[in-house]
């Protein structure tokens, strides 16, 4: 049976969105590497840099929303070849660059034709796989994260060594050649529901989330203001328009509502592992760079091969099931960082594998939770929030991780570390912190999901 459906077309498309996601996100993380080589040749400082990474980011979460409400109009077909062909002409002005306003221009790029990867990553599960085997879609998908996330790092590192780094915007334009694969597999033939887009409101969000990540990098008090005017200005948008941008309806839905609380606070949580760790090995173990990112490698490869299970376990068991097992997961990981963060590295590899694991388990658990409680008409943007609030949760925890570890937090709080440098206690409190703030997200989520989610497992498996 197992091997029957792996050639059918849903199967196949599935793996196809896998690949291109494999490549997005390597591209989100290749440059990281690369910032102090960027950095020497343009004689720039640590914030001028930065705008290597800020900017696409701040482009990538913005237009995820954007493609997710044009998919409720458009045709995937339209958004995904608008997309590629605008990832591929960033691509090929970063890699022609003779200024940093280029690498800067050719990330803008790349992100405002990437964005579109992540919204049709959560669309496409929806619209052509039933609730009742979603969940093994989603694994097939998030293996593609996993895959980009352990080969992004060595691959910027063999590159920038071997050749140079601007041969790192060269990658995407490889994912025009799946563009004839999606034709091919995808049937949205039939025009989605006329709506005006509302580019207004969709201008005020983007202004929101930049003021928003601003904020949060700069501390600057005159962000702060612009945040808070810009985000009265869309919620009036909101509620004033015909045909708002994001419609009301979306938050008056609890569950999504709630959903996507959850999901801002587990990214969040989980991004200590690849923000917090390079950090923890260079500081405390005196690791380089590029020796720190191969102690991330192990724990990407098994989650990448235990992503298609996850999904599998989602589907038979329910969203609660893998949601509470990736919790366990997450707080094993950092009740032993933050005992023996000291210890060998091998062992740092080893804890980082339950917190990876469970962080995949976690994106499979929550992105089908979110999908059932959307109304069809409402899955393209609802959907694109969901991956924007991933972007905009990892930009504000990093800030907050960076403020800990620079100001320090003091002595020990758990016992189990002994006598050790303030910097080891740090993390180590750290560490404790995520694993109280995991079992609270948990306790939230077992009181608002877990008799509906049984109820929706138990009706799919019978339907």
């Amino acid at each position: 049976m197992e091997k029957r459906s792996i050639k059918s077309p849903t199967d196949r498309l599935m793996v196809l969105v896998a690949l291109t996601l494999a490549v997005t996100v390597m591209n989100a993380t290749m440059f990281n590497i690369v910032l102090p080589e960027i950095r020497h040749e343009f004689k720039l400082s640590m914030s001028e840099v930065s705008w290597v990474s800020t900017t696409y980011l701040l482009v990538f979460a913005v237009g995820s929303v954007v493609y997710g409400k044009l998919a409720d109009a458009c045709r995937l077909k339209s958004l995904i070849t608008f997309g590629f062909i605008t990832f591929a002409a960033g691509s090929l002005v970063g890699m022609l660059s003779v200024s940093y306003g280029m690498v800067i221009a050719g990330r803008m790029l790349q992100a405002a034709g990437a964005a579109v990867i992540p919204a049709v990553s959560g669309i496409i599960p929806v619209r052509y796989v039933p609730s009742s085997t979603r969940g093994r879609a989603l694994g097939i998908t998030m293996t593609g994260g996993a895959v980009g996330s352990a080969a992004g790092p060595a691959l910027a590192a063999l590159l920038s060594s071997v050749v140079h780094w601007r041969l790192l915007f060269l990658l995407p334009v490889l994912t025009l050649l799946l563009l004839p694969l999606y034709y091919k597999y995808l049937q949205d033939d039939q025009q989605g529901r006329k709506v005006r887009m509302d580019w207004l409101g969709g201008g005020l969000l983007a202004g929101t989330i930049a003021m928003l990540l601003l904020f949060v990098t700069s501390v600057a008090q005159w962000t702060f203001i612009g945040f808070v005017l810009l985000m009265s200005a869309l919620l009036l948008r909101i509620t004033r328009a015909e045909e708002p941008f994001i419609s009301p309806r979306l938050f008056s839905n609890r569950r999504y509502a709630l959903g996507l609380g959850i999901v801002f606070m587990t990214t969040g949580i989980g991004y200590s592992l690849a923000f917090l760790t390079p950090t923890l090995l260079s500081e405390l173990h005196g690791m380089g760079d590029g020796k720190a990112g191969w102690v991330l490698v192990p724990a990407a490869v098994l989650a990448a091969l235990l992503s298609k299970s996850g999904g599998r376990a989602v589907d038979r068991k329910g969203n609660s099931f893998l949601f509470f097992l990736a919790s366990t997961l997450y707080m094993i990981c950092f009740l032993m960082m933050s005992s023996f963060s000291m210890g060998a590295q091998i062992l740092i590899a080893l804890f980082l594998i339950f917190g990876t694991v469970g962080q995949a388990f976690m994106a499979i658990s929550l992105t089908k939770t979110i999908s059932l409680a959307l109304p069809k008409d409402q899955s393209g943007v609802g959907l694109g929030l969901m991956s924007m609030m991933n972007f905009v949760s990892g930009a504000v925890f990093a800030s907050l991780y960076g403020r800990m570890v620079d100001q320090g937090i003091g002595s020990a709080w758990n016992p189990l570390i002994g006598e050790k440098s303030a910097e080891a206690n740090t993390f180590s409190n750290i560490y404790l912190l995520l694993a109280m703030l995991m079992m609270a997200v948990v306790m939230i989520y077992a009181a608002a999901f877990i008799r509906r989610s049984k109820k929706l497992h138990d009706a799919s498996s019978t339907g």
